[in-house]
């Protein structure tokens, strides 16, 4: 008898896949709504509007910039190679802006030098003359008889004093980088090589999820052209990471999924030897359908690296349609309707402690998991519509004669649980187990580090860090944001900070800094200057002796006394000032703000101590603040497991009482900790990760729990759907376990390893009496 229902569920199911299907093409009629922002992945913790600029600002090099060394043994090659590729770059569109050598405005720099005198001046400078006027006049009657004193930008007729010669030598040196004054080129000397610095900037940022690509592929093509010629080629660009980001999670998404779709098609070709049975991997494709739809309306776009995860969904979405495929080993004959009616309940169960599973994500502080939480709750939601509405109608009229063979498999295991049964109780097997979570347990470490995100090539880290070493330019990801009142009270506070970093500089725990305190003067000192200078007609004889005209000292010194007080704005007006620029945040709310960029640190824990008891002075430790919070998580994530366990137990008293909920969800606890034993047995880390991917597993684990506890058609049968469930999970996360990204590999291994303990204690959840073949064959 055909019910009303068997009608109009498909017809009412495919109104809604039509619709949904219209929402996806809208979603996707710009492109793909895809991203690639590492930082979104992390958890926000809120900073201010300030610190948050501070950061951008910070991170736009890396994500913008793109450093690369042209080296050869011969500089004249290497200058010539530098000059043809950033040629070839600016006109491929990509950059705004490529330097390979330094096109110096001469006429501004002078400019800024003579205007800059009083302000500019070094501290080391500004005391000498302050303290030492005689020693400071000496100095520069020796400077103007050595040939060898440097070259100046301003001639000794515009500054007899000498004072921009001093600020020009004191600017700051870009490590072991040097100008090449025939081609203006930035060379450094190492390995027995020339090297070239150019820099790119590109129009757009590394989250672009075209521009990585293209910017990886000119640089692989620049490769190949300086190949040519035995010139090398070192590149260094958060650009490169991201492209490489991106073609690794295109390859995992195609193995694991197309993986995983194999293997699973693979399967029900074997086990049910029916082309139709192909079918049953609809209800994957509309959940995955499902997911992307949701987590583009709720987010607004969706991460690569939640398609990597949420590729394995695929395994646990197949499971709907085999709950009742597998009754086609008990059923005579097997039909779809029947079959579904008779496995909803358990089916139902599965959708809603599989969900939980996914939500308690949700729960986490971390962005990246809440997009795979809804991304996969509603693809399973998906799944189970598709295989309760559409599929049976699909199979309608389908007969099935499964293999035998597996079921043959799942009694020789049963008759193997069997007799070991016998010879050793379950007390003693849980005492053994017991014993064996105890020995993995203490030889697990905890692992906490937001570098598990990124899996990178060696290739990038081993060019980063060689042209750090040839360079001497090592940035860091941790700066200091210092806030003020006003301009000469920010001065101030970078003066304080100024002399505790350069005491680590002196240690060797730093290897430099920039400050805007560098740059220029407080008004106070530059006042001091002014005071100095009219002093130096006392003592000046030495610079009339060499010949320098009185009137022309008097003009000068008349200058520098009419000289206006510089203020930031001001002082960074020039292009002496460029390196600076960035460190100025400008006016805010509450006053002024600037950044401190710190060079080759050695020891992150010295920095927070160098704040301490600074007015306005903030370390910003954006890396050491998310490992912390990473750790920090690790209890709630155990929370949150407990608290979905607690969910599910409620959830199970009403179909199985409270000593069949207990058990259905003890199994799955166990099969998580057997899964932290192994991991620890294993030499593996305990990370967030693992704890996340444990998560699912007391979820998706309960599944097999009810189906071996509510054994329709049999133990054999039951444990034989188990089976081909846990198989086809197993081949989605079981494929994350060897990705390159850590944490993604943490995630798969923790999931594979629960499941497969899962299945593994699966059958101590089924005591019940199992129904007769006579009335399977009459469901309804």
């Amino acid at each position: 008898m055909i019910l009303p229902s068997e009608r109009w569920l498909p017809r009412v199911f495919l109104i809604l896949l039509l619709a949904i299907l219209a929402l996806g093409a809208w979603q996707w009629r710009h492109g793909a709504p895809l991203s690639a922002n590492l930082m979104e992945l992390v958890p926000g913790t809120a900073p201010d509007a300030l610190e948050l600029l501070a950061e951008q600002r910070m991170q736009e090099p890396l994500n913008r910039e793109i450093l690369v060394l042209v080296g050869h043994a011969e500089r004249p090659q290497a200058v010539d190679m530098a000059r043809q590729l950033a040629e070839q770059w600016q006109a491929s569109g990509l950059f705004d802006k490529v330097q390979w050598n330094l096109q110096a405005d001469l006429p501004a720099l002078r400019k800024q030098l003579l205007q800059g005198r009083l302000a500019m001046l070094a501290a080391k400078d500004r005391e000498q003359l302050i303290n030492q006027p005689q020693a400071f006049i000496e100095q520069r009657v020796q400077s103007l008889f050595d040939p060898f004193a440097g070259f100046s930008l301003v001639p000794s007729q515009d500054d007899w004093l000498g004072l921009t010669g001093r600020i020009q030598n004191n600017q700051p040196q870009h490590g072991a980088v040097q100008l090449d004054i025939g081609s203006g080129a930035l060379v450094a000397e190492a390995e027995g090589r020339h090297w070239v610095l150019l820099r790119a900037h590109t129009r757009g940022n590394a989250f672009n999820m075209q521009l990585p690509l293209q910017v990886a592929e000119l640089l692989r093509h620049s490769r190949e052209q300086a190949s040519q010629g035995d010139v090398q080629l070192l590149a260094a660009s958060g650009l490169l990471y991201a492209a490489n980001g991106q073609q690794q999670a295109s390859r995992e998404i195609t193995w694991v999924g197309g993986g995983a779709t194999l293997g699973i098609l693979l399967l029900l070709l074997l086990a049910f030897r029916r082309w139709r049975a192909l079918l049953a991997f609809v209800p994957v494709l509309v959940g995955m359908l499902f997911g992307a739809v949701a987590c583009v309306a709720l987010f607004g776009h969706m991460h690569v690296m939640t398609l990597v995860l949420g590729s394995s969904l695929i395994g646990v979405a197949v499971d709907y349609p085999l709950h009742y495929l597998s009754k086609s080993w008990s059923l005579k004959p097997w039909r779809s309707w029947p079959a579904l009616r008779l496995t909803l309940p358990g089916l139902s169960l599965s959708l809603i402690t599989s969900c939980i599973g996914y939500l308690a994500l949700a729960w986490t502080p971390f962005p990246a998991l809440t997009q795979i939480a809804a991304f996969s709750a509603a693809g399973l939601l998906g799944a189970y519509l598709s295989a309760v509405c559409l599929l049976p109608a699909l199979l309608k009229g389908v007969e099935l004669h499964p293999a035998q063979w597996p079921l043959r498999v799942a009694e020789t295991l049963l008759s193997v649980r069997e007799a070991l049964l016998k010879r050793v109780p379950s007390p003693v097997l849980l005492a053994l187990l017991a014993l064996f979570c105890a020995g993995g347990l203490w030889q697990l470490e905890s692992k906490n580090d937001i570098r598990q995100w990124v899996g990178a090539p060696p290739q990038l880290l081993q060019e980063a860090q060689a042209i750090a070493r040839i360079t001497g330019y090592q940035p860091t990801s941790q700066f200091f944001l210092v806030r003020a009142a006003d301009q000469p009270q920010l001065l101030q506070r970078l003066k304080s900070l100024d002399e505790r970093l350069q005491q680590l500089v002196n240690l060797g725990k730093l290897k430099g800094y920039l400050s805007l305190e560098q740059l220029l003067g407080q008004p106070a000192e530059q006042q001091q200057v002014r005071e100095a200078l009219k002093q130096l007609p006392n003592v000046w004889q030495p610079l009339l002796q060499l010949g320098v005209p009185l009137a022309a000292l008097q003009a000068e010194l008349q200058q520098l006394q009419d000289l206006p007080v510089a203020d930031i704005d001001s002082a960074l007006a020039g292009p002496l000032a460029e390196p600076y620029r960035p460190l100025w945040l400008g006016p805010n709310a509450d006053g002024v703000a600037a950044m401190v960029s710190l060079q080759g640190l050695n020891d992150a824990a010295l920095l927070q101590v160098q704040a301490h008891d600074l007015p306005g002075v903030q370390l910003v430790d954006r890396l050491g603040e998310l490992n912390r919070v990473f750790a920090a998580t690790q209890v709630s994530a155990a929370e949150l497991k407990l608290a979905s366990c607690v969910l599910i137990v409620l959830l199970l008293i009403l179909p199985f009482g409270v000593g069949g909920a207990l058990r259905l969800v003890a199994l799955p606890l166990l099969a998580a900790l057997c899964s932290l034993a192994s991991l620890g047995w294993l030499g593996q880390p305990l990370t967030l990760f693992s704890l996340f991917g444990l998560l699912l597993v007391t979820a998706i684990s309960v599944d097999y729990a009810i189906l071996m506890r509510e054994q329709i058609g049999g133990a054999a049968v039951s444990l034989l759907g188990t089976l081909l469930a846990a198989l086809t999970t197993w081949l989605s996360f079981g494929l994350l376990a060897v990705s390159s990204t850590p944490a993604v590999s943490n995630f798969g291994l923790a999931v594979s390893l629960g499941l497969a303990f899962s299945f593994i204690l699966a059958p101590w959840a089924g005591h019940t009496p199992h129904p007769t073949p006579e009335a399977e064959r009459n469901p309804c």
